[in-house]
């Protein structure tokens, strides 16, 4: 059936029959390809038949469809033209794990983080009013996202306006984890509230009755005004403006359609509440949704992943251990995480010291919030969250802890590039966001036993905000520190020394460095090697000894180009009044594409043979260049030495 289906058209002659087998084979072919790229299993399970019934209801391209997060988007992919290359899924070239507008016209977004679908949505709805066409604009939001603020800021707007637009709220009571906070409790009672149930049975009469759902308007407007006063909670939506729908199973691909059809009919924003089970028909990942909702190759009959156990420590693992250590020690220590309890590494800690942990929810600008008050009250705050989602909370880390030079340590993880996950993920912008902030002090560390350190020196060797920046994956197998050791604020180490350049590395880059270097004194190039630890402060004794003792100095770094590591030292050879030649190696300024971490380096030259040919190449440049006044003088030439290029 799936092989039939080329796009959304497609579906519509289906009868429910044919659906339910189509909908098998989805799955089949959903659990199939993540078993061998890896990538979010859990969630796209999940909305098979929603997926379904929404394409049916709605005329895509020219109907658009905004997800919220995009990691559910699998389905929409599998149906909207790209089934033949669905094998390449999140592989280097291959069909791209959330929406991509130049992958599709289907994809009206490169969505990535959450809580954003619905001011998106809204700005389409507008735009298409003010140009005045007619189609249908549809958001689909999880209700994990709609923890975050930026999604009720939205709400609200949306009812102000009275825009006409269709939100799908997919409710399987899970962000990546199990949900948290007050509204997951209040959709839940929405859930399993009898009285909700009595509505949602009407609804489901009235759209069994009519395959437009008008029925279903006049049944569910007037069960809403019969019982609106006993269904307050429920009447939070249409408070704020919304007509309600709900809540239907959203694994009915009929209802769903049904409901989404009468939406558009609707003159005004509707949200229809859908339920889903997170993990739906595979049973490993129904019985354990928070670790198939982001899921490595697997093997499919035991569900185990391939590799499995062993080998170094994870960056992330690291930490956790870490910061369990120093909280047996300190009752201050407090953890917190938005829905990550398990990815950032903090599970451990909310086992073992649940009343100091704090789940928010998908909040970032929350935690960042909640952990300056945290601070202010004298508690010792440790914020956990992946380096491209603290981006969100930017104004909270200037406004609300480096403002008031509050103690707060924030640990950055999947610092640098991320693999299959793609640009969304990438964090290669927050040594640049970091370092420009007044008090902030920023740490990289080389392994995980620096990691443990550079912990340990962030709780007890400062007194304001400081951050600590790392790389998924595995560590370089140091392990944790047995007793983890103060580092000296902004004091590199000097790893290895040469004559010829000296190679400034931070972080995951100084094992890149120390290779290259490797590689070059096989050229008979010998190179120094630092491990820079700090970004801010800048070790400027070490950037002027080595500018001092090498003709060329040369910075790695995993992170943008613009503002990072490397522009620190550019910017502490111009105060120092030292001049040599520096050349910078980092990400290009561009949005890296998705595909294996390895690959991903060698496109963005930070290899170690990419280093050496780098080095070896403005080595050549130099020599060219101290040689050319000569040869210049020669000829009579006139014109003067080219400054270096910094």
């Amino acid at each position: 059936m799936l092989d039939t289906i080329a796009s959304p058209e497609d579906l519509k002659p289906l009868d429910a029959r044919q659906l339910a087998r189509l909908a098998e084979e989805i799955r089949e072919t959903l659990i199939t390809t993540v078993s061998r790229t890896g990538g979010h299993l859990a969630p796209n399970l999940g909305v098979v038949e929603l997926t379904i019934g929404l394409l049916r209801a709605l005329d895509t391209p020219r109907d658009k469809v905004v997800w919220d997060v995009g990691h559910q988007s699998y389905v929409h992919k599998l149906l909207t033209g790209r089934r033949d290359r669905f094998a390449t899924l999140r592989q280097y070239g291959g069909v791209c794990g959330f929406p991509k507008r130049a992958e599709s016209p289907y994809d009206v977004f490169d969505t990535g983080h959450a809580s954003n679908s619905l001011s998106l949505a809204l700005g389409l709805a507008q735009a298409r009013d003010a140009l005045g066409r007619d189609e249908t604009v549809a958001a689909v939001i999880g209700d994990g996202s709609m923890t975050g603020g930026m999604a009720f800021e939205a709400l609200n707007h949306i009812g102000h306006l009275g825009t006409r637009i269709v939100v799908v709220l997919n409710d399987n009571e899970m962000s990546i984890s199990q949900n948290v906070g007050a509204l997951s409790a209040y959709l839940a009672r929405a859930r399993l509230d009898p009285r909700y149930y009595r509505l949602r049975d009407d609804v489901e009469t009235a759209l069994a009755r009519t395959r437009l759902g008008a029925a279903m308007v006049a049944a569910g407007e007037a069960a809403k005004g019969s019982v609106k006063q006993l269904l307050v909670p429920g009447m939070l939506f249409e408070e704020l403006g919304l007509k309600y729908v709900g809540p239907i199973d959203g694994h009915d691909p009929l209802m769903v359609q049904n409901a989404v059809t009468w939406a558009k009919a609707y003159e005004g924003p509707v949200i229809i509440h859908a339920v889903t089970r997170k993990g739906a028909g595979y049973p490993h990942a129904e019985a354990d949704a928070e670790s198939f909702h982001g899921v490595s190759p697997f093997e499919i009959a035991s569900g185990k992943v391939n590799g499995g156990t062993g080998g170094p420590l994870t960056y992330t693992e690291a930490f956790g251990h870490a910061l369990v250590q120093q909280a047996r020690r300190d009752p201050r220590i407090v953890a917190i995480t938005a829905a990550m309890p398990a990815g950032t590494g903090l599970a451990a800690f909310a086992e073992e010291f649940p009343e100091r942990f704090y789940d928010v929810g998908i909040a970032e600008q929350h935690a960042v919030g909640l952990a300056a008050g945290l601070a202010a009250g004298g508690m010792l705050p440790v914020v956990a969250i992946y380096s491209t989602f603290m981006q969100r909370a930017y104004d909270q880390l200037l406004m609300d802890t480096a403002l008031q030079d509050l103690h707060v340590v924030f640990c950055l993880d999947r610092a640098g590039l991320v693999g299959e996950d793609g640009a969304t993920h990438h964090g290669v912008f927050d040594l640049t966001y970091l370092r420009s902030i007044p008090n902030m002090m920023v740490m990289a560390p080389a392994d995980e036993a620096e990691l443990g350190d550079m912990l340990h020196t962030a709780l007890y060797a400062a007194d304001g905000p400081v951050a600590i920046r790392y790389p998924r994956g595995k560590g370089t197998g140091t392990g944790a520190p047995g007793e983890p050791v103060v580092l000296d604020a902004g004091k590199a180490e000097w790893r290895r020394s040469g004559s010829d350049a000296a190679i400034l590395a931070v972080g995951r880059m100084v094992g890149i460095a120390e290779e290259a270097a490797d590689l070059l004194a096989a050229d008979g190039v010998k190179v120094s090697v630092v491990n820079a630890r700090w970004v801010k402060p800048l070790d400027l004794e070490t950037v002027s000894a080595a500018a001092a003792r090498h003709p060329l100095l040369v910075t790695v770094e995993e992170n943008t180009g613009m503002g990072g590591f490397g522009g620190a030292v550019l910017e502490a050879l111009a105060d120092l009044d030292l001049e040599v030649p520096v050349l910078r190696l980092s990400i290009p300024d561009c949005f890296v594409t998705h595909g294996a971490t390895q690959r991903l380096f060698a496109d963005v030259g930070l290899t170690p043979e990419d280093v050496r040919a780098a080095v070896l190449g403005r080595l050549r440049d130099l020599s060219g260049e101290a040689e050319r006044p000569a040869e210049e003088e020669r000829h009579g030439a006139r014109e003067g030495r080219r400054r270096p290029d910094l």
